[in-house]
């Protein structure tokens, strides 16, 4: 059978992805979804975080390519989920990605949610988590954990990638989900909002298109 591979156009859409912190192994599953299963709790050194909610990205509405965790500090409320506290992402892909392409759809993404001057300050550490990029392949795992003090980690299956320090860094970072103009909307909503998938009973959500920016989220529901 051929192996499935995600072109770069889709794997801007895919990017969602990168990261698995290399924390303590996972408990017992507190969600499923699409047979991928998330613990209720991860913990990065003493920074304990908690499962918040789950989501699917489809695209073109047909094709699921990855499926999502969001997980938040206690008492951590996902309006502040930019703001300078603790989070993880998880992103467990359906698709084979190559490592370059993280990179590309990454920065276009960025491009969108943050202001040129942002962009060139942040250009050097940037280029550093691009540089951990691995190739993934259907069932691997990318999560990034960012710990205030400590900085965003990255990681490929729990192993531990490389930490890019700065809470401007990560402020930036995660807003390739859960931004204004996100790598998908309907993603973002899911994850911080725990809004119905298709896999729920709800309608499937609705994949923007990476050619056009998405709609905006309003600043006062999400404040960075």
């Amino acid at each position: 059978m051929k192996r499935k591979t995600a072109t770069p156009h889709l794997a801007l859409i895919i990017l969602g992805a990168l990261l698995a912190a290399a924390t303590t192994p996972r408990s017992s599953a507190a969600a499923e979804i699409e047979g991928v299963q998330f613990s209720d709790r991860q913990q990065s050194g003493e920074t304990k975080l908690d499962l918040h909610c789950v989501g699917l990205l489809r695209y073109k509405l047909f094709i699921k390519a990855y499926v999502a965790a969001l997980y938040l500090g206690p008492g951590v409320s996902p309006e502040d989920a930019l703001a300078d506290v603790p989070k993880r992402l998880e992103l467990n892909y359906f698709w084979s990605i190559s490592g370059p392409d993280f990179a590309k759809a990454g920065d276009h993404v960025l491009e969108q949610n943050v202001d040129s001057e942002t962009l060139v300050r942040l250009r050097p550490r940037l280029d550093q988590i691009n540089a951990l990029y691995e190739s993934v392949k259907p069932g691997d795992r990318y999560a990034l954990t960012y710990v205030p003090g400590v900085g965003t980690e990255l990681a490929l299956n729990g192993h531990r990638k490389g930490i890019i320090p700065g809470a401007d860094f990560a402020a930036a970072y995660f807003r390739i989900w859960l931004g204004e103009r996100p790598v998908d909307t309907a993603l973002r909503d899911q994850l911080l909002e725990c809004s119905k998938t298709a896999t729920d009973g709800g309608p499937p959500p609705a994949v923007a298109s990476e050619l056009r920016p998405a709609r905006e989220y309003s600043r006062s529901r999400l404040r960075s």
